[in-house]
């Protein structure tokens, strides 16, 4: 029976399931798989074999018991899972989610230089600042080899943000030159970007695209306003404004922005969960982590597909 005392009626849902380069999960050993209702009470728990599974005959409500929490686990992967599923009784609900083994790698072919100067959202942006072809490809090329990790930041960064739909444009269209420097991490990076962004996201925020965060000078000294995007669960990018720090780049007046990108939307968390857990480790936000939150959210969201130029082995 429902909390609501009505008979409860069967659903079901879709689970896909896809490895870090973005294809079918081969499940050698099985995969378990945890479904929990909004009560958080265990309704399924089974191993299954095939990358896509329908489970049935599962307890309909009709109240926030049907918000279902699913959960993959593999040997040798990490544990992935996606909430609040939300089941109907008209049609299964589905949901994709992304094992990563436990010691995935980079795998960077489609972001050598060659290949990614070929692409006219990085072509004039790599080169910006550079004395000439040969330090732009030697700096780009240091990154990939020496900082794999800061590089896929940025890879997942920019995939995000041509994908966020501004009054006029995207913000990969305002950035104009990268800061080469220690500061381009793998959690984050800074640019010199055209300050009419600024406006730009102002207005997506009163149109309900991005919220302003409250006291981001704490996390990012120096820094003027910051605005984080509202569309998914997880994995939504923060631009962070530096307007105090100025410069001219290709006749553009500019100002620093720092975009990043965390694992949960909600800021108790983010602090409780992802801020906090970094000051006591000395670690950073992972972009490994960043990339299947970020997949996942979309497919969840029916949006287009999250594809950074690299993948994960």
């Amino acid at each position: 029976m429902g909390t609501s005392g009505k008979r409860t009626r069967p659903c079901s849902i879709r689970i896909s399931l896809f490895s870090g380069n973005r294809t079918a999960f081969e499940a050698t050993d099985g995969v378990l798989i945890t479904l929990r209702d909004g009560n958080q009470k265990q309704i399924y728990r089974h191993y299954v074999r095939n990358p896509v599974c329908t489970i049935s005959n599962l307890p309909f409500h009709d109240n926030f018991a049907d918000n279902y929490t699913v959960l993959a686990w593999a040997k040798g992967y990490r544990q992935a899972g996606f909430t609040p599923v939300k089941v109907t009784r008209e049609l299964p609900a589905s949901v994709d989610l992304m094992l990563l083994g436990e010691d995935a790698g980079f795998n960077f072919s489609q972001a050598r230089w060659g290949v990614l100067r070929r692409n006219p959202r990085y072509a004039d942006l790599l080169a910006a600042g550079a004395s000439g072809p040969e330090q732009a490809r030697d700096r780009y090329n240091e990154l990939l080899e020496s900082r794999p990790a800061s590089l896929a930041c940025f890879l997942n960064l920019m995939t995000a943000m041509a994908a966020i739909h501004l009054p006029s444009g995207n913000p990969v269209d305002y950035i104009k030159e990268l800061i080469w420097d220690e500061t381009m991490a793998q959690d984050r990076f800074f640019a010199w970007a055209d300050r009419n962004l600024a406006d730009q996201v102002v207005r997506a925020s009163a149109a309900g695209l991005f919220a302003p965060v409250r006291g981001a000078a704490v996390f990012h000294p120096g820094a003027t306003r910051s605005f984080k995007q509202v569309q998914f669960g997880e994995a939504n990018v923060q631009l962070t404004f530096h307007e105090n720090d100025k410069r001219t780049v290709q006749g553009v007046e500019c100002v620093k922005v720092e975009p990043d990108m965390d694992y949960y939307k909600d800021p108790a968390a983010h602090t409780l969960l992802e801020v906090a857990v970094n000051a006591l480790t000395g670690s950073a936000t992972d972009p490994r982590q960043v990339y299947v939150l970020r997949w996942m959210a979309g497919r969840q969201a029916g949006v287009a597909e999250f594809e950074p130029p690299y993948t994960l082995t």
